[in-house]
């Protein structure tokens, strides 16, 4: 139960932080790292980045996100499974 409530958490703070740092980049303010937004991402957070990059069209050029982002998620899903046949 509670890694369920982590990962709901985890993903709303990548979808979040991926709407802030486009708001951020349409004003030409402060942004947020990349390596922040990768972080939340590899922390669990992947499906929250990866739905943000497309819902808020940010950062859909970059190899790094289009390309990383959906890897990490393969590989926590493919984790994930291990674990539960475990």
């Amino acid at each position: 139960m509670l890694g369920i409530v982590y990962l709901v958490l985890i993903n709303a703070a990548g979808l979040l932080l991926m709407r802030a740092d486009k708001k951020k980049a349409i004003q030409r303010k402060w942004r947020i790292p990349e390596a922040t937004l990768m972080g939340i991402a590899a922390l669990g957070g992947s499906l929250g980045v990866l739905a943000g990059m497309y819902a808020f069209r940010h950062k859909t050029r970059k190899p790094k996100f289009t390309v990383g982002v959906p890897a990490i998620l393969v590989c926590q899903i493919a984790l994930a499974a291990l674990l539960c046949l475990r």
